[in-house]
């Protein structure tokens, strides 16, 4: 019997107005002028859906322009789809949700063959992870198996199935939840995928305005439904191009590999950040310098942006406070001043 649908369940895709096909155009990388114009326009528009505090909308939006990924350490019904639909709808891109769920296989993350008679041959179904912008919900619930899907797409943007790699979308943005509460029956991420999040953060609750106000907004309408690009997917790509080619100087970067080494060496460590952390940090750094319209990477990017880049890949001993840790690590380490 003929088959036509994708196989498994609890995972789904919305289409936004995006294509998901990879774009093989050269890219014009945009200047920071317009990085910084673009981050402000995607700020209005993410918050005319949902409110969030200064701080995670500047994770959200460094994450993006640094071209990695967020992890969201969150209950439910604080708003986590909600933020990737909209960031996706005002990007012209898509959106896919995956559920995970104990029984999730790795085929219904990256999409399986199915074989068509009328062909006599096998057609690939994409899963939910080709799209621009991915809810992974509870990532913790499901297998190491089915999590370690997830490993080649985040790290290559691509997927293998069947011996055969597909290129996916680009910008390709994985936002993955855990349930901090409810911890029964979950499965501790791999310290090789956590390290492939470029950033954590908390949406929180909203505070009493924020929660009036949604229920002014939202009582009889959808702000989605009246949300509109306010930029293309090829735009996006030319302005993370752009973000990413912020100057900064040797000291800089003699900066960021010391505040990395300082993790490895603090007592309370076990695992300090790998070298992937530094590339990581340095292109969040980039990503804050150019959302504030700046030219070059200061110091003050890279401490402003430790804490969402590091606190998650560090490995400590019981009890340690993670963001405390960060903050002695920033306080202990020289700055290297221009020209040093």
């Amino acid at each position: 019997m003929e088959e036509s649908g994708e196989r498994g369940g609890g995972c789904g895709s919305v289409r936004g107005g995006g294509s998901m096909e990879p774009m093989s155009t050269p890219l014009n990388a945009r200047p920071v002028s317009e990085v910084r114009e673009g981050a402000d326009a995607l700020r209005r528009a993410v918050s005319s859906v949902v409110h969030l505090s200064d701080e995670v909308m500047d994770t959200v939006l460094v994450t993006l322009f640094a071209g990695g990924h967020l992890l969201l350490h969150d209950v439910p019904g604080v708003g986590k789809t909600t933020l990737a639909r909209a960031l996706a709808t005002a990007t012209g891109g898509t959106v896919g949700r995956i559920q995970f769920t104990p029984d999730l296989l790795p085929g219904d993350v990256t999409g399986v063959s199915i074989w068509r008679n009328d062909r006599s041959e096998f057609e690939f179904h994409p899963g939910p992870v080709f799209a621009n912008v991915v809810v992974a919900d509870e990532i913790n619930r499901a297998s190491p198996k089915t999590q370690s899907a997830l490993l080649e797409a985040m790290a290559e943007q691509t997927v293998t199935v069947d011996g055969e790699t597909r290129a996916l979308p680009r910008p390709f943005l994985v936002m993955a939840t855990q349930n901090p509460v409810e911890m029964e029956g979950t499965y501790a991420l791999p310290e090789a995928q956590r390290d492939r999040f470029t950033c954590e953060t908390s949406l929180g609750y909203p505070t009493r305005a924020a929660e009036m106000a949604m229920l002014g907004e939202q009582a009889t309408a959808d702000p989605l439904a009246a949300l509109r690009p306010v930029m293309t997917v090829e735009q996006l790509r030319e302005l993370v191009a752009g973000a990413q080619r912020v100057h900064a100087s040797e000291g800089l970067r003699g900066y960021v590999v010391d505040l990395i080494a300082a993790t490895r060496e603090h007592p309370d460590v076990v695992l300090g950040a790998s070298p992937r952390s530094s590339l990581q940090l340095l292109r969040a750094a980039s990503a804050h310098a150019a959302v504030q319209g700046h030219d070059a990477v200061t110091p003050d990017d890279v401490q402003r942006v430790a804490p969402w880049v590091l606190a998650h890949r560090l490995i400590l001993e019981h009890d340690v406070d993670a963001q405390r840790l960060v903050a002695q690590v920033l306080s202990s380490v020289p700055v290297h001043r221009p020209g040093a």
